[in-house]
C-alpha cells in the first residue's frame, strides 16, 4: 500500500484517480480548494486517509497545505494533479502572479520544495506543451498582452521541464510528466474526444508504483513514453526554468 497525496481531487481527472487508487487499497490524501468543497467529497472523503485544504492561486495557502501534508507524514507519491485554463483566470493572485502561472506551475514548484521528498513525483502536463514559448520572457504576463491559450500552453512547458529537470537533479526520486489527454471534464468540456478513465491511470499507475515502477524523466500519454517538447528536454532549458521559478517564489529546492 502506497500514500499518495493528489492535489485537484474533487473533481475530474485528480478525483478519478483518487477513486482507483483508494479502490485498489492505497492510502491517499486529498485536496480540495475549499473547506465547502471538502464537506462534498462523499464517500471518496470518508475512505481517504486524509484531506488538506487550500488555494493554490495563493502562496501562503499553498505553503499552509505543504504544512497539513507533512503533518500527515512522508508520502511515497505525490501527483501534482491541479490546473486551470480559462481567460476568467488572467486575473492576478494576491501576490501579484497570474493565476494560471499561480495554480500550474508555482504551486507545484513550491509544494515539490516544501513536501517531505517522496519515493515518486507526477506532474500533470497537455499535449499543448508544444506550443509553450520557451523564451521564459514575461511569464507573469505583466508585459504582454493576456492569451488565455497562450498562457496555458506556457504553463505546461513549464511544469513539463520542471519535472524532467527533477529526474536529473534527483536521481533518487522517479519523477514523470503526465499528458491525460483532452479528457471530458470540466476544464475539457463535454465534447473531449479522449477517454476520462485512460485519463487518470497513468499518472494513477506511475504513482502507486506500478509497472513502471522505476521509470523516471519521461513524458507519458496513455500508458506509453512519447517524446516531449524539445525545450523541454533540454537540460538547459530544464535548469532555466527552475531557476525562474525559485527567484519568483523566493524558495530553492533542497
Amino acid at each position: 500500500m502506497a500514500r499518495i497525496f493528489i492535489t485537484g481531487s474533487t473533481q475530474g481527472l485528480g478525483r478519478g484517480a483518487a477513486e482507483a487508487l483508494v479502490g485498489a487499497g492505497h492510502a491517499v490524501v486529498l485536496h480540495a480548494r475549499t473547506l465547502e468543497r471538502a464537506a462534498n467529497l462523499g464517500g471518496l472523503g470518508a475512505r481517504a486517509a486524509g484531506v488538506v485544504v487550500g488555494d493554490l492561486s495563493s502562496r501562503e495557502e499553498t505553503v499552509d497545505i505543504a504544512r497539513q501534508v507533512n503533518a500527515l507524514g512522508r508520502m511515497d507519491a505525490v501527483i501534482h494533479n491541479a490546473g486551470i485554463y480559462s481567460d476568467a483566470q488572467r486575473f492576478a493572485t494576491p501576490e501579484g502572479h497570474a493565476r494560471v502561472l499561480a495554480v500550474n506551475v508555482l504551486a507545484p514548484y513550491l509544494l515539490t520544495a516544501l513536501v517531505e521528498r517522496p519515493a515518486r513525483l507526477v506532474y500533470l502536463s497537455s499535449g499543448l506543451h508544444r506550443s509553450g514559448d520557451a523564451s521564459l520572457r514575461d511569464i507573469d504576463w505583466t508585459q504582454r498582452r493576456w492569451n488565455g491559450s497562450q498562457a496555458y500552453a506556457d504553463s505546461k512547458l513549464y511544469v513539463t521541464a520542471l519535472a524532467l529537470g527533477l529526474a536529473r537533479r534527483w536521481p533518487d526520486v522517479r519523477c514523470n510528466a503526465v499528458d491525460p489527454g483532452w479528457v471530458p471534464t470540466r476544464m475539457g468540456g463535454p465534447s473531449a474526444p479522449d477517454d476520462l478513465e485512460l485519463g487518470h491511470t497513468t499518472q494513477a499507475q506511475l504513482a502507486a508504483g506500478g509497472p513502471d515502477a522505476e521509470a523516471t524523466g519521461g513524458y507519458w500519454f496513455h500508458g506509453r513514453r512519447r517524446e516531449p517538447a524539445a525545450a523541454a528536454a533540454d537540460p538547459a532549458f530544464q535548469d532555466a526554468v527552475i531557476a525562474e521559478l525559485a527567484r519568483i517564489t523566493g524558495v530553492e529546492l533542497p
